[in-house]
Formats: structure tokens, sequence, C-alpha cells
């Protein structure tokens, strides 16, 4: 009856009770019982709204939203709702006692003269809230926690029994207990993260604050003992023998958890056969074990400045699972021949042993590529690298051509010292070994993905939607207020459409900050079980296979291609377990994903901060990266970022919201986006995580 109830008012608007009755043929009191039943459960669920005139209308045609409060730490909050682009701004005075992360139920409410979306929360729905991460201080024989993160506005109070061992200054994790006054808890204390001071103990405290879990199980633990730690000779019995075969490894300078290796060599046809070889992280870990759990609980490896918290203990990520040079490792392959155009005419893909020739870094890997230097041990492979770096020029030809889109983002590598204070802040490089490495994977990707998609079977996909052609058009109001008129077609936002816009904004001084500010504008890359393809990449179909050690998903893929392709298993059993299994998986994963993403980012934002300190009296040369109306950001060319607070400003500045512009009322001096100043920087709390800059002048 649910599913007819909802239909009804999916058909209509507000209805009675008697009028969804006769709709749904609900005349008998059984029947009519049964409405009343399911109308109770669709309103306690906050699906459908029973207005003071005894209607129902489903919610989301109600002037009452449902979403996840976002606080500010100044007492205002966003509420974001699923499917809407804009968010709902909710006033201090609005929150009702509602705090971040809340699901909350807000109705709109329209002020004379705001174009803005705005409401005011009516209820809580739903607390996520469970535990907070603070440092926790002692007063009358009771303790209390100070919350790090000075969105969530409440207050945790904490028998002593509760803190056993706990003293001032201690950071801790609390466990929520009940509610004793709105805003105010008791709170027990789960564990002592160590002290404020200690090294370190700040960069945990923000992986508990992400629910990001350090620690393996017992149970993970007790297994690990079960695992070998070189591969036997039994385990390679049906596998591809391809030891005897130059195969290697290209990563970072301090990558100890190696997944992926790579071969080459030309056809006598002419064409090119490429191998990505990744570590068969599945066969180590079985589905449903504790291994597996813990894994799938994790969903990805955090890095983060310091140290890498994996998803797979180290024992198997920098052990039998990471493929070092000159041991036997189990993996699986992906071989593909490709043409001069770029194009995967042939491919296999097989369990395969492996035995990695050399480790191989991008430093030195570039040495060779780009500037023809032969660093001491690299002789033999020479020729090989030559022909990858065809090879991938290739692809990349072929993927540009297509659509692929290059953002050219820059990312920053803190550098901290034993005592994890930061000493230096730099730009990662990236250069012709990085950029082959990156199209290997993404064919081998394509690859699995596709051979998968075609034999329509369940399976996990990484999607990237279409971009809002609102959104994109938006950007481009904002080019033109920088004086920029961009007269590309924009009837249909494909690709190649945001390729040519961004080949337009290369050659302008704002390019940095203008690509970063579209790439926003674009929708984030997640994990479905259905293949909607990848917008970012110009790709149809798309999967991650090549990082099992790091991510669930490639684990996840790994083990469907050993169930489908090795072990012939596609059941009707089988194929239900994976239907039923996959869309979790990929909605965890994701969700995963994006705590990790925003951990990482904190942990820089504190460690910039923290930076900065050292730097109080110090001028720098930086962009404006965005304007508000309390002042201007400012990102230094090592990206770390301040704001300008406009109360500093030497003159009565009126902020202009459609232009994003700041224009001086006596100098008549205007401030933008992409302009080029020189700052002085004033003040940096690794606590807050804030930087502020004064204005010295415009460049």
């Amino acid at each position: 009856m649910k599913e007819k109830v909802l239909e009804v008012l999916n058909q209509n608007d507000a209805l009675s009770m008697e009028e969804i009755a006769d709709f749904i043929g609900a005349t008998t009191v059984t029947s009519l019982q049964e409405l009343i039943k399911v109308l109770n459960e669709l309103e306690k669920e906050y699906i459908v709204y029973h207005s003071n005139k005894d209607k129902y209308l489903l919610m989301e045609k109600s002037h009452l939203k449902k979403g996840i409060l976002r606080a500010n730490r100044k007492g205002f909050g966003f509420v974001e709702v699923e499917g809407e682009e804009d968010d709902i701004y909710i006033s201090r005075d609005h929150m009702n006692g509602a705090i971040h992360g809340d699901e909350v139920l807000v109705e709109l409410i329209t002020k004379k003269g705001i174009d803005r979306k705005e409401g005011r929360i009516l209820r809580i729905v739903k607390r996520e809230l469970s535990t907070l991460v603070g440092e926790i201080y002692f007063k009358n024989k009771k303790g209390y926690l100070i919350p790090d993160d000075k969105k969530v506005k409440v207050k945790i109070e904490i028998d002593p029994k509760d803190a056993v061992g706990v003293v001032d200054g201690h950071k801790v994790l609390v466990e929520m207990g009940s509610r004793i006054t709105n805003d105010r808890y008791r709170g027990r204390v789960l564990k002592i993260l160590g002290h404020k001071n200690d090294p370190g103990v700040d960069i945990l405290s923000i992986v508990y604050k992400y629910k990001i879990n350090p620690n393996f199980s017992d149970e993970t633990i007790e297994q690990l003992k079960s695992i070998p730690d070189s591969v036997q000779e039994e385990e390679t019995v049906g596998r591809h023998d391809l030891r005897d075969q130059v195969i290697f490894t290209i990563d970072g300078d301090d990558t100890k958890d190696i997944d992926d290796a790579i071969s080459a060599r030309r056809l006598n046809n002419g064409n090119y056969e490429l191998g990505v070889h990744i570590a068969d992280v599945s066969y180590y870990i079985k589905e449903n074990t504790p291994l597996d759990k813990d894994a799938m609980e994790r969903g990805t490896s955090v890095y983060l400045v310091d140290r890498v918290i994996p998803m797979i203990p180290h024992q198997l990520s920098n052990g039998i699972c990471s493929l070092n040079p000159e041991e036997d490792r189990l993996t699986i392959s992906c071989v593909m021949e490709i043409n001069a155009k770029g194009k995967v005419e042939k491919y296999d893909i097989f369990p395969s042993v492996i035995r990695s020739r050399i480790q191989m870094t991008y430093k030195k890997v570039n040495q060779i590529l780009e500037k023809n230097e032969i660093p001491a041990g690299y002789e033999p492979y020479v020729d090989t690298l030559r022909l990858m770096a065809e090879i991938s020029k290739v692809l990349r030809d072929m993927k540009i051509k297509r659509g692929y889109l290059d953002f050219d983002v820059d990312e920053a590598k803190i550098l901290v010292d034993e005592n994890c204070h930061p000493t230096e802040i730099v730009l990662r490089e990236r250069g012709t070994g990085e950029n082959m490495i990156e199209d290997f994977m993404i064919a081998a990707n394509e690859t699995v993905a596709t051979h998968i998609y075609y034999m329509q079977l369940p399976f996990i996909y990484r999607v990237h939607e279409y971009p809002k052609e609102e959104k994109i058009r938006s950007f481009l109001t904002f080019l033109g207020t920088l004086g920029y008129t961009y007269t590309g077609n924009l009837k249909d936002v494909k690709p190649t459409t945001i390729q040519k816009l961004l080949e337009f904004l290369k050659e302008k001084k704002e390019f940095k900050i203008l690509s970063s500010l579209l790439l926003r504008n674009m929708q984030k890359a997640v994990y479905k079980p259905q293949n909607l393809g990848h917008y970012g990449l110009a790709s149809s179909c798309y999967t991650h296979f090549t990082s099992p050690i790091r991510r669930y998903p490639d684990t996840t893929v790994h083990r469907l291609l050993h169930t489908y392709l090795f072990d012939g298993d596609i059941s009707n059993r089988t194929l239900q377990h994976w239907e039923d299994k996959l869309p979790y998986i990929a909605m965890n994963s994701s969700a995963k994903e994006k705590a990790s993403v925003d951990c990482e980012r904190e942990v820089e934002d504190m460690k910039m901060a923290e930076y900065m300190e050292g730097h109080i009296g110090e001028e720098f040369e930086g962009m404006i990266d965005s304007v508000m109306n309390f002042g201007m950001f400012v990102q230094l060319d090592n990206l770390v970022e301040g704001l300008i607070p406009i109360a500093s400003m030497d003159d009565f500045y009126h902020f202009d919201e459609d232009t994003l512009t700041l224009t001086g009322e006596k100098h008549h001096l205007r401030y933008t986006v992409g302009d080029r100043v020189l700052i002085q920087v004033v003040a940096a709390s690794k606590e807050e995580k804030t930087i502020d800059f004064k204005l010295i002048k415009k460049l």
C-alpha cells in the first residue's frame, strides 16, 4: 500500500485521507486502518507532510525541506538538501538547538530584497553526532570538554569516574551520552589520544574527528598470522608466469605501498603492447574475513603529512601485497595492444605472477625522459622507458581528442621534522613520469570496466556526471566581470566544450585560480553500481582497478574479476549476492573517500597555519582567490591561503556580490579575483586553523 500512496501523492497536490482512500480503493475498515498506519509511518519518516488543514502531501512539494545542517563557527549555518543546487541559509536565531551534522526539518521563509533561500529549523530529525574530540579540563571535581570542532556548539560534562587516567590538557575521544539541556550533554571518555602538546597528537585528533580508526581489530591482527611473508611456488599454479619479463614500478621517493607495475614492447605489426600488473590483494583478503571487514570499513588509505593510515595493515600493504623489487608477487594483469591512434585493439585480463626488476622513482625517470640524464642502475631500462613515453603520448593525444579535462591544479607538499613541525611548504612536482603512469592506469581501468560492462554483470564503476549547465553559465558570467568574454557554444555541456573553455583560460594570468573555480562547479566523482560514464576523463566506461592496496572499490573489482572471469562463476546466486552488496560498497566507499579528503585538507590547513606562525611580520606576494563582504582571501605562491579582513583595509570598501569586487569609497581602488597583491602576515593560529594577512599594495 505504501507504494500506491506515494504514487497518488506524486501525481496530486495536497489530499485528505479520504481522497487518498478513494484513489487507492481503500473501502473496508481493515484497508482504512492500514492506510492510517502507512500515512503515520510516512509522516514519521518525513517523506509525507501532514498540514494543519489535515491534508497530506509529499515533503518535497511542501514548504518544508529535509537536509543536513553544515554549521559555521560564528553560529549560523546552511542546510544541504539532496538533489537541490542551492543550500538553505539558517541564521543564528533560527538554529533551534541544531548542531553541525544534524539531519533537520526546515521551513522556508522569505525576506524582501533577498534572493537566497532562507529558512528556520523546525526540528532535529536525526543527530548523527555520537563522539567528539577535544581538550579536557577539570573544574569543581567535574570534567568538561572543549570540542576541537568549533562548529559544534555543545557543552559536554564528564563524571571523573568516566575519565580515569585523564588530566588537564589531554586530547580525548568522548562518547556523547544523555542530554541535560538543549545544548548540554553528559559524556564518557572512550580514548586518551595524548597530551595536546605531544608531537602528532594534533593530527591524531583530526583523524578521530572524522571517525577514521588508525587501529585494526584484534581479529584482523590474529588473521595476519596466517598470511605468508613470501609467495609459495604452489600459489603460482594456474597463473601466467611473467617473472622472466621486464616489469618494473615507478612511484614517489617515499612510497612503500606499491600496487602497480608496468611493461611495454613494440609488436611486429607496429602496434604497442602495454602491460599493467596490479597487486592481487583479493587473493590474501577473502570476502567477509576480519581483514576484509576492516578494509571495507576504512574504504581507503588516508595520506597525511607525517603518516599513512592504511586501508590494510602494513604487513600486507608494505609486504606481501607490495610489488617490491626482486620479489615474486601475485598480480592481476591487463595486457593491451594499442594502435598508433591510442585505441585498444585487443586485450587480455588474467591472474599472473611477476618479479619487478627495479623500484624506479618519478624523479629519476623524469631525469631520463626530460633531461636525457641516466641515473645509475637505470641503464638497462632506458629504451623501454622511452617507448613507454611514446605510448603515453599516443594515449594522452587520444584522451585529449575525445575531451579529457586537464585542470592543472597545483598541490602543496608540507615537509615536517621529527616532531611533526612544518619546516617547508613546496609545490608537488608533476612531470612526464607522473603523467605516463596516469595514462597507463586510466587505459587499464577503462579496459576492465568496458569488459565487464558488456558482459552485463553486477559491477562497481567510478562515475563523474555532467555538470549543471546553469553552473557553467554562472561561471561565464563571473568571467565577464573580469573583462573576459567567452564565445564558445554551450548548448551541449560535453567534455570538449569545457576543454575549449580551459584552453581559453590557459593564457590568462588568473588561470590557476579560474581553473580551480571551474573545477568546483563540476559534479563530484563517486562510486556507483551503474555505469554513468566519467565526464572529466571523457570516458564512457570507467572503474578503479589499479590501487587495491589503498582503495576498497579496487579490491572489490579484483574480487569480481576472480569470480566472473577466472573462476567462471556467474550463477544466479552469485549475481544476486553482488546485486545486493555493491550498492552499499559504492555508497560507503564514496562516503569514506569524502571523509578522507576532508581529513587530509583539515590537517593541511592546520599545518599551514602552524608554519605561518613562524613567519609573522614577513611579506609575501599572492593572488586574490575569493572576495567576500567581510574581506579577501589571498593564495600565496606556495598555496598557503589567508584572509585580509575588510576592517583592516585603508578605506571604506563596498562589496559587489555580482562582480565579486571590493571598491574603495575614497581612493576608488578596486580588488577582485585574480589580482596580484603584496601582503604581510599579521596573525596565524594552528588551533583555529586560520591565517590573517594585511594588504600592503596591489601589484
